[in-house]
């Protein structure tokens, strides 16, 4: 997008009235899933991994993943946000400059988790609300908006309970993240515990259990954004998973009867 895609982005989070931040792969998904109706394409670490053969957590370098994103920026007509694990790197100072690399990339935003990789462990209260204020800074700093969403990761990671995670969420409330995200509560009574804690938007995500909640229950919580993570593209890999069982392992094809051509061809056109 040539036009400040950050301060699009931003519109879209309404509490309790959410978008869906479809995260995409490659620009083939991208392009799908803006033909199809999304108004914001997201990024995912594991999905963007699995396409460069390796697992999730850790896996792929900022250089890889800034690409990435502009290559799902050029893609689309609508703001996308990247996926970026935990800034690519401990201190602060790090985490600001992939701040700006992200904007530069053509990104309307970025969300930062509070996970130590490649470790599922958590930085401590201390640095992990440093991070997000030099991230808040940086983002400030920039030409045009940025939104800065802050996660806290450590109850879906099981490092921490959810008393540490409001902690946490309120924290970075304060130090000046836009949005707010903990991934995978225990339970729907818990994402509202996360939506109470803040007057800002809480992205929710929808994975695991939570794909039983329909978009108008998230936004009786008061959800603002729901986005995939990597659920569209482990649903995609189950298909290719089913499907190469069955031919591998029987020597059973009817697992390929998936879409036509000429409609993936319309969606892309």
């Amino acid at each position: 997008m040539t036009h400040d895609a950050g301060a699009d982005l931003r519109a879209l989070h309404r509490p309790g009235d959410p978008f869906i931040l479809a995260n995409a792969w490659d620009a083939g998904s991208a392009k799908m899933l803006a033909s199809l109706g999304a108004v914001a394409i997201a990024t995912s670490s594991a999905a963007h991994a699995f396409t460069l053969g390796r697992p999730d957590m850790g896996r792929v370098t900022r250089d890889e993943a800034l690409a990435h994103a502009e290559t799902l920026v050029a893609a689309v007509q609508v703001p996308v946000s990247g996926d970026f694990e935990n800034g690519f790197g401990d201190a602060p100072e790090t985490v600001a400059e992939t701040v700006r690399l992200a904007f530069e990339a053509g990104l309307a935003g970025i969300s930062l988790e509070d996970t130590a990789l490649p470790d599922a462990a958590a930085y401590d209260r201390d640095l992990a609300v440093e991070r997000i204020r030099a991230a808040a800074a940086a983002a400030r700093a920039l030409p045009r908006d940025f939104v800065l969403v802050a996660r806290a990761d450590g109850v879906m990671n099981g490092v921490y309970d959810m008393e540490e995670a409001l902690w946490r969420i309120r924290a970075f409330d304060a130090a000046g993240a836009d949005c707010l995200y903990l991934p995978l509560p225990p339970s729907p009574d818990e994402l509202a515990r996360v939506v109470a804690a803040t007057a800002k938007p809480v992205n929710a995500l929808a994975a695991g259990p939570f794909t039983r909640l329909g978009k108008a229950e998230f936004a009786a919580m008061g959800i603002a954004r729901i986005s995939l993570g990597s659920a569209l593209a482990r649903a995609t890999h189950k298909v290719i998973l089913d499907a190469g069982r069955a031919m591998f392992g029987a020597g059973d094809f009817s697992g390929l009867g998936g879409v036509s051509g000429e409609e993936i061809d319309a969606l892309l056109a």
